[in-house]
């Protein structure tokens, strides 16, 4: 850092607010040849006590060097290219869910999986995902990794989830080509298959925080909507192509043949596509590193002097390289409020100061993160057990008959048509989403909030009262309106909150965040899923058996979407 009084330049336009003469910005030029513009930030030096010189007080000014702009609290707009690159994960993402769907169970079954482990398969996963979201989403918000705070974490789960894959669908091959011994080889399969099912789901259920943050560091308020709305696209088109796929015959085709069994096939499949997303997507828009703060500052500056300093990069947003000329508005206008900012830093990383930070969340993000909860509940209810009510509820088929008898053959038929309705799902969120940009303008982002569960508890009431094929099918596409306002619009009310305080500590009247940062906030919000899987795997089954069917479920799934109906009109918050 370095003071001194530079001289302004008439006729010169302010790069950060485009105005001249800029009452907050001043210009001045670096010496040599090279002569470059940057901006610096106004602010005044602090005063010692007993200083009644009446001196104007200097300013604090740092250039523009190699690495950024610190001056700027602007990004650019994205262009619908990049924005498309970055959703490709959503796409790979839920390509993969889709082929897991599907295969699964008759993987697990394949294995011979008992009965009693069933639900710690699909229990334990969303547990370790509901404990340890938030804990990753505050270390990504300080992730000081060379290349970015987001990628780090995203490139470590998509290998986990291509090990999972690896692992479930690949399971029973790999033991039976490493171990000899017929008594072992069940145990070492079912070992490794539900290993790759556990590992795949917690990865695949925890990536969607860390990408959603990296979205909302890069982009600008109105391209994080975009970006948001591009987001549940492309979900929506994975999972359709991955229901598709899982729905041809593989075993009958060359292409089976080639490989041995239809789960080579898919993994064949569900590796490609992930691997290539995931490289788009990491490749779309450059992040760079979190910078250090503790370096640049003295020891010896005083805590007047620190609270003063322009230089607090230590809070979440993430800095554009100095191509773009621009720097996230958060790393500019958040300071700090401890004396040594390194401290900070390890401080925050914390498990205590990570609770505290989560207990101290305001009350609209916490009425975000329950409405989450209720819509997640609610889908999660219907989609789980929706081949099986198609199957028994609609078809009259029954899944404990014998193999070869009239009723299994009527349920597994049921279950296929049931598939194709998960494939009408995806297909209309993903169509859903792309009208959304044309709605919000119309009815807001309450209206699109509320309308996406009502709609999703009418439609899942009607099909439980009245079970009919045709009807139900057509009911799934008011799944899909419910699938893509859980994708889209609480992310972006956490990004319209966001910029609102943004804009009130540039104001000097905001909250300093008490530790929280996007990736928390984001991965609090996601955690809210896990949390719904719990609920769902742990309550469901015992309702269906004591109620003896299930419509229970379905009616059930419209309850809880009705009272989410209330809930998000009555205490979520909504800024105009």
């Amino acid at each position: 850092m370095k003071e001194f009084e530079p001289r302004p330049q008439p006729g010169r336009l302010c790069r950060p607010c485009s105005q001249a003469p800029c009452q907050i910005h001043l210009g001045a030029r670096t010496p040599g040849p090279r002569r470059r513009w940057w901006a610096c930030r106004q602010v005044p030096r602090p005063v010692a006590m007993g200083d009644k010189s009446g001196q104007s007080p200097l300013r604090t000014y740092k250039s523009l060097d190699e690495e950024g702009l610190f001056g700027s609290a602007e990004l650019p707009k994205r262009p619908t290219g990049s924005l498309v690159m970055h959703s490709m994960a959503m796409f790979g993402r839920e390509f993969c869910y889709a082929v897991e769907a599907a295969y699964v169970t008759p993987v697990l079954l394949s294995v011979g999986l008992p009965k009693s482990l069933y639900s710690m398969v699909w229990l334990l996963s969303p547990i370790l995902g509901f404990l340890l979201q938030p804990v990753v989403g505050s270390a990504s918000d300080h992730c000081r990794a060379r290349w970015g705070r987001r990628r780090p974490y995203i490139l470590t789960l998509g290998l986990m989830m291509l090990l999972g894959m690896a692992m479930y669908l690949n399971g029973d091959a790999i033991i039976s080509a490493l171990i000899a011994d017929p008594r072992r080889k069940p145990i070492w399969a079912i070992s490794i298959t539900m290993i790759g099912v556990v590992l795949f789901d917690f990865a695949a259920d925890f990536i969607d925080g860390p990408i959603k943050a990296y979205l909302f560091d890069v982009c600008t308020h109105r391209d994080k909507e975009r970006g948001l709305h591009y987001h549940a696209l492309f979900t929506g088109l994975g999972g359709a192509l991955g229901y598709l796929l899982g729905a041809i015959d593989w075993a009958h085709l060359e292409m089976g043949r080639l490989l041995g069994t239809e789960f080579q096939v898919m993994f064949f499949f569900s590796s490609l596509v992930l691997t290539l997303c995931f490289i788009i997507h990491l490749c779309s828009i450059p992040e760079a590193p979190l910078r250090d703060v503790a370096k640049d500052i003295p020891p010896q500056q005083a805590p007047q002097d620190l609270a003063l300093s322009s230089d607090k990069m230590y809070e979440y947003g993430s800095i554009e390289k100095v191509k773009n000329g621009y720097v996230n508005q958060e790393l500019v206008l958040q300071g700090g409020k401890t004396k040594n900012p390194a401290e900070q830093t390890q401080r925050t990383m914390t498990l205590r100061s990570l609770l505290r930070a989560l207990r101290s969340m305001p009350p609209h993000y916490r009425c975000l993160c329950i409405s989450h909860l209720i819509g997640w509940t609610a889908f999660l209810s219907n989609m789980l057990f929706f081949t099986d009510f198609m199957g028994q509820i609609v078809y009259h088929g029954d899944p404990y008959g014998a193999h070869n008898s009239t009723e299994f053959l009527i349920y597994q038929r049921g279950v296929e048509v049931g598939c194709w309705g998960l494939c009408i799902n995806s297909m209309f969120s993903s169509l859903y989403s792309y009208f959304q940009k044309v709605l919000v303008p119309c009815i807001g982002l309450k209206g699109l909030y509320f309308m996406g569960y009502l709609l999703f508890g009418l439609g899942t009431g009607f099909i439980g009262l009245f079970p009919n094929v045709y009807s139900t099918l057509a009911m799934c596409t008011l799944f899909g309106v419910m699938s893509s306002t859980l994708y889209t619009v609480p992310f972006t009310l956490i990004a319209v909150y966001h910029h609102e305080e943004q804009k009130q500590r540039a104001l000097g009247g905001g909250p300093d965040g008490s530790g929280r940062g996007q990736g928390l906030d984001c991965a609090a919000l996601t955690s809210m899923v896990q949390l719904a899987q719990i609920l769902v795997g742990g309550g469901l089954g015992l309702l269906v058996n004591t109620a003896g069917s299930v419509v229970v479920v379905v009616i059930t799934a419209s309850a809880v979407a009705l009272i989410g109906c209330c809930f998000v009109a009555l205490f979520v918050r909504y800024v105009d």
